[in-house]
């Protein structure tokens, strides 16, 4: 670790065969408990405040991950009972992540999750409403939540409009497919083949799922999303 807390093998982990370390993201926590709550001061310079620091990261950046999801919620909805859900439900969040330390670890974090994943289902069964997904079959009988999809060739395919919440894509072959308005929150990608796949307008894709899969210069990812340099 350098001087300055930045890892200095980084760019040499992925070849070393370390991947979890590169996938990694904090959602921004880092900075805003260092420079913010803890106004700038290093835990090596106060030890005290090791143990406090630590637990504010952990619950801040569970809330700036929401923060991401509710945001791409906002955006992509033509609902507009749900744009204010997902607008008030950010002002709070924002309002908590910001607070000093007391506030955050009093935040009840399980409920704030429980709140958003309903509005996010919600945003997802509007947008996958006009995409007839419930036909499409693949190598274990189907594509839905939390399906066991490890390995499998489903390459080449329109997946538009299917719901992979939480599946299990660990090495499968998504080369080529068409991965629009496909929910794929919590979805394992490790490893996964998205070689000039489309997921330019995939829904809750987030940049630690890409950065634990495989693609190239032809994969179209949502422009929020940064390509890996592995790739």
């Amino acid at each position: 670790m350098a001087g300055d807390f930045s890892c200095t093998i980084h760019q040499r982990l992925r070849p070393r065969g370390f991947r979890g370390c590169t996938v990694f993201d904090c959602f921004g926590a880092g900075q805003l408990v260092s420079q913010h709550t803890f106004a700038g001061t290093s835990w090596t310079q106060d030890p005290s405040s090791k143990s406090s620091m630590f637990a504010v990261f952990k619950v801040v950046r569970q809330l700036h991950e929401m923060l991401w999801y509710l945001a791409e919620a906002r955006q992509r909805t033509f609902n507009p009972d749900l744009a204010t859900a997902a607008d008030n439900l950010s002002e709070y969040i924002t309002a908590t992540a910001h607070g000093d330390a007391s506030t955050v670890l009093a935040a009840d974090v399980e409920t704030l999750h429980g709140e958003v994943r309903t509005l996010l289902m919600e945003v997802s069964e509007e947008l996958r409403a006009s995409y007839g997904a419930e036909d499409k079959q693949t190598l274990d009988g189907g594509l839905h939540p939390g399906a066991d999809l490890m390995g499998a060739n489903i390459s080449h395919q329109s997946l538009c409009g299917s719901d992979l919440r939480g599946a299990y894509l660990i090495g499968a072959n998504l080369r080529g497919s068409d991965l629009t308005a496909v929910d794929l929150l919590g979805a394992d990608l490790r490893g996964a083949q998205l070689h000039n796949a489309d997921l330019s307008k995939a829904l809750y894709l987030t940049q630690p799922q890409i950065n634990a899969a495989e693609g190239d210069r032809n994969t179209l990812l949502p422009p929020r999303l940064t390509r890996p340099a592995h790739w």
